[in-house]
């Protein structure tokens, strides 16, 4: 009797934590470009105009650009792009990026402004700059991607190079009169594309009349240049010199109705999650350029207090998103809906969990799920060991291992990911398919942590690399 009451009232326990709702300990909105500045000068753009009209005869009497007007089979004149910025595969995050500007349709100024779909995500500037691309920054912690070269810029759509500019300083934060670094491209019907404010040293190895495919690197993001900041500067121009608006919207007058450059146009809001993470403390913001702190930890020793946080993008007013955490042993230690008031373009908000929370070791999960997806993270409390029951259900062999490891289940267990990170906490190997044979020739001799997600959750084993 005794042990039953003793267990309805651990049970009771546990349900009660589960379903508390935790304050937030802080965050908020993360303003990029706080200084609207011109990403190139009248002076700097009629240059590169005048070079890229050179070069492009240079290649026509190379033979290295044929222009075919009836690209797409002949449904349009124009190609359609796939979205230029990607995350790279050393990249701790789910996205990297958000929208902070799209092409001013208002030729007025200043401060007259209208985007694609009639809003105001767009600027101008006192000299009558309207802003003539999308500006896609970094985030989270845009001095830190651009240091790791986790957001890349990739080829929108096939095309050759005409042009690439190198050298130049990549910390800009403000209006400096500076020259970005940048690579433009002409597509098979003579459209433009040009990928501005690129990191110093990071443009492709890929030569001017050379041929890059759709999704081909390009560079990683950066902010050379006049910039605020690291980000994407993509402009677009048509056969006929003129600039182009790649949405379709109503306030896109510059193009048919529903003519969209896109291969899957985004929505003008696009919420999504950028990452979800585990910190040894809150992250620190910097002034610019000055790279951010972000105390990230997927490894926690006994006593210590966690961290715990979610970054936004396009995060919309009066909605709110869903909040778990589960132990070790898959109970849920805490459950709750945390309400987002405002609209922001991109947010970041945390939680401080004090040590007496994490009675078990081993691996939790925290999951974030917004707009119908979901993200989780794994991180490590105390001891790495495993259980008996975990040690008889799957094995990791050979151990150590010189070049790969193979793991294998006793039961039906099919693996969904394997995420292996140093001893610091660093990911190292990220596989996304159900091959249980792992290949870590490329790194040092030491000590891994292999975490192997399933559907029955997350299993935990160490693996020597000799």
């Amino acid at each position: 009797m005794k042990k039953k009451l003793l267990f309805l009232t651990l049970t009771l326990i546990n349900l009660l934590q589960a379903q508390n709702t935790r304050m937030v300990d802080g965050g908020g909105t993360y303003n990029f470009n706080p200084e609207h500045t011109e990403c190139l000068s009248n002076e700097q753009r009629l240059l590169i105009k005048q070079q890229l009209n050179d070069n492009i005869a240079l290649l026509r009497s190379e033979g290295k650009i044929n222009i075919n007007n009836s690209v797409n089979g002949g449904n349009s004149v124009h190609p359609l792009f796939i979205w230029p910025v990607t995350k790279s595969v050393t990249a701790p995050y789910n996205n990297v990026w958000s929208i902070s500007n799209h092409v001013d349709h208002n030729p007025n100024y200043p401060n007259a402004l209208q985007d694609w779909n009639c809003g105001d995500r767009t600027y101008d500037t006192n000299g009558g700059y309207n802003h003539q691309g999308i500006d896609i920054f970094t985030w989270p912690f845009s001095f830190n991607q651009m240091d790791n070269n986790h957001a890349i810029a990739v080829a929108a759509a096939d095309g050759i190079i005409i042009l690439k500019t190198n050298g130049n300083f990549d910390r800009s934060c403000t209006l400096n009169g500076n020259t970005w670094n940048a690579v433009y491209i002409q597509h098979s019907d003579g459209s433009q594309t040009w990928y501005g404010h690129l990191k110093n040293g990071s443009l492709t190895t890929k030569n001017v009349g050379d041929f890059i495919a759709s999704g081909e690197y390009v560079g990683v993001v950066g902010s050379s240049g006049n910039s605020t900041g690291p980000h994407l500067h993509f402009e677009v121009y048509n056969n006929l010199s003129d600039l182009v608006d790649t949405y379709s919207g109503t306030c896109n007058a510059w193009s048919a109705p529903n003519d969209t450059w896109w291969q899957n146009q985004k929505p003008y809001l696009d919420p999504k999650i950028n990452a979800v993470l585990s910190h040894s403390a809150p992250p620190q913001f910097n002034s610019c350029p000055t790279s951010e702190v972000p105390n990230i930890n997927n490894n926690f020793s006994i006593g210590s207090n966690v961290v715990l946080a979610i970054y936004l993008a396009d995060q919309l007013a009066n909605s709110s998103v869903n909040l778990v955490l589960k132990r070790p042993d898959n109970t849920v230690l805490y459950n709750w809906n945390f309400s987002l008031i405002n609209q922001f373009y991109a947010s970041w908000w945390y939680w401080a969990f004090p040590s007496s929370d994490f009675t078990q070791q081993g691996t939790y999960r925290f999951t974030a799920t917004y707009q119908g997806n979901s993200v989780t993270h794994n991180f490590n409390y105390g001891s790495l060991a495993i259980d008996e029951n975990v040690i008889t259900k799957f094995s990791v062999t050979p151990n150590p291992s010189k070049d790969s490891f193979t793991i294998d289940f006793n039961d039906n267990s099919v693996i969904e990911r394997v995420l292996l990170f140093d001893m610091l906490g660093n990911l190292v190997i990220q596989s996304n398919s159900s091959d249980n044979m792992i290949n870590i020739t490329g790194l040092s001799n030491g000590v891994y942590l292999v975490n192997i997600e399933t559907e029955e959750g997350t299993f935990t084993s160490k693996i020597i690399k000799q």
